[in-house]
């Protein structure tokens, strides 16, 4: 490890246990000349993990949502979803923070608890999910950069935000995790304005206002959508909810497994972990479950300018600074939520190159991936992952929302597969760790389980194979929406059973063959040398707890 000094008084926390350590001495999955360093503090960790699931899916992808369904199943569906993002981020929390080993990912523990054959799938299922979310982030920079009409072709945008976010990934981890930093500050200031200028248009504070608008929108058009005209009724009114639910998922797919990424190249990982994965949840529901509130009052889901409705869409947020009549700052917000798609980008790329560096250390991608730079950066894997980004000029051929569209299917269903194969994990963990009689050491245990993760299983795996309910519907089937919405199953399972038919893997490890002791001692001794930093002033102490 490094030893590097930071702001704030960060630099005392590894002061004494530095000094009595070499680098190697920690237990890595990696050889000497090819291991990531621990350059992330606890900002860098809580900012990344927000700052990943806060990004188009909220700013752009939440107006398609309002369109298609009504502003109560929008709202209904961030609610729903988030209770989902809990349960598997306790899950990944609980087994990250036990063994937070350089070079982890959640593919590591599926082979380590469950099944090398699911482990196989589950990393290139992760590392295809990486890819097209950076291609969706982009296809959304280029919605928002369209807001503008510049006479620029939308494929000089998509190289310009392709490029930035390459090179903000290809230096020093420490300077990514900065970068990620900042970008993320910038979506937190901007949520807050709006939910701030939301609470104030609602009392019709706006120039063009005339009295209170309250839930207006709500009445008029009204709160629900018959989703496509499928059925009417209650029954079109939950197709319209469901719908909402399945696509809420764009919004927070990988997001937690950005923490337990990260949890290998963090400093203090068992301190800085538990604080993220705590704080997480509550931060998105405070900010996506005020915004998606706000935008239903806001914006009418009529509005021909909401993405899906035209070629000419725009953030929800924008259309609702335009229609209280508010100068300049629709302009202002615009350029905000561009920067939230660098950002989001910017941390997918991070963790579809890290998923693809650890399957190399396990032979279940070619070793070239395994490659870092002086500054422990694989940077082989970023350029491949990176390269994949390139289909977003797709977008040059097609209209941004339909490109967008299929993104956004391809991608939310393979972050379901992967959160399924997230809670088997947890299950087959936790009973290892009862059977051993480890239980009672885990340095961090989460509520309601193993209930919740059984519950939560059931309603992820029907999500999976409802993703693409409406296009079953005779006037709706289309070839593109469907392979779009499911092609990622085939694939997973072509990946799994090849691999198992291959390697004759058993179907499971057994119970009592799961090895929960290896790397256990390291992070015990990792976990003892640790110097959480001592506030001086109540400035400090006000950052360290919110930081």
């Amino acid at each position: 490890m490094e030893n590097k000094k930071s702001d704030y008084g960060e630099e005392r926390e590894y002061a004494e246990g530095e000094q009595a350590m070499t680098r190697n001495s920690e237990y890595n999955l990696a050889s000497e000349n090819d291991q990531l360093h621990r350059g992330l503090k606890s900002r860098h960790i809580q900012f990344l993990a927000l700052g990943g699931a806060i990004g188009t899916g909220l700013f752009v992808g939440s107006g398609a949502i309002l369109q298609a369904t009504g502003p109560a199943p929008l709202f209904m569906a961030y609610l729903s979803m988030m209770f989902v993002v809990w349960i598997v981020m306790n899950n990944l929390a609980e087994m990250v923070v036990y063994l937070p080993m350089k070079g982890i990912t959640v593919p590591y523990f599926v082979g380590r608890f469950v099944d090398p054959s699911l482990a196989f799938a589950d990393g290139w299922n992760y590392w295809y999910a990486y890819a097209m979310l950076i291609a969706a982030e982009t296809t959304a920079a280029g919605i928002v950069l369209d807001y503008w009409n510049a006479p620029v072709n939308i494929a000089v945008w998509i190289a310009i935000v392709l490029v930035i976010i390459l090179l903000l990934n290809i230096i020093a981890v420490s300077f990514f995790g900065e970068a990620e930093f900042w970008f993320a500050s910038i979506k937190l200031i901007t949520i807050c304005g709006l939910i701030i200028l939301g609470i104030v248009l609602f009392f019709g504070g706006g120039p063009d206002q005339h009295g209170i608008l309250g839930f207006h929108y709500w009445n008029h058009p009204g709160a629900f959508v018959q989703y496509k005209d499928l059925s009417s009724g209650s029954t079109g009114r939950f197709l319209a909810y469901w719908h909402a639910f399945v696509s809420a998922g764009f919004a927070f797919i990988t997001s937690p497994e950005l923490i337990a990424i990260a949890a290998g190249e963090a400093e203090a990982p068992r301190r800085t972990i538990p604080k993220a994965a705590r704080r997480f949840v509550i931060r998105l529901a405070i900010f996506y479950g005020l915004s998606s509130l706000i935008i239903g009052i806001l914006v009418p889901s009529n509005d021909p300018r909401l993405l899906g409705a035209s070629n000419a869409s725009a953030s929800p947020f924008v259309i609702g600074i335009q229609n209280a009549g508010i100068p300049v700052l629709n302009h202002i917000i615009n350029a905000a939520i561009l920067t939230s798609a660098w950002s989001a980008g910017n941390s997918f790329l991070y963790s579809g190159s890290r998923i693809l560096y650890s399957m190399s250390l396990h032979g279940q991608a070619p070793k070239l991936f395994s490659f870092t730079n002086r500054f422990g950066v694989p940077y082989v894997a970023i350029l491949f992952t990176w390269v994949f980004g390139l289909l977003a000029y797709l977008n040059v051929s097609n209209s941004g929302a339909t490109v967008f569209g299929w993104f956004v299917n391809i991608s939310t269903i393979s972050g379901f597969v992967a959160w399924i194969i997230v809670m088997i994990t947890y299950i087959r963990f936790r009973k290892a760790m009862e059977y051993n009689q480890m239980f009672h050491v885990l340095p961090y245990k989460t509520p309601l389980q193993p209930y919740a993760t059984w519950c939560m299983l059931g309603v992820i795996t029907i999500l999976t194979l409802t993703n693409g309910f409406q296009i079953f519907f005779p006037k709706e089937w289309n070839v593109s929406d469907f392979l779009a919405a499911y092609i990622t199953i085939p694939i997973f399972l072509v990946l799994y059973l090849g691999h198992k038919l291959f390697y004759r893997t058993p179907f499971l490890i057994p119970i009592p063959s799961i090895d929960v002791i290896t790397g256990k001692q390291e992070m015990d001794e990792l976990e003892a040398m640790d110097r959480p930093p001592i506030p001086r002033n109540v400035l400090e102490k006000a950052w360290f707890w919110l930081a």
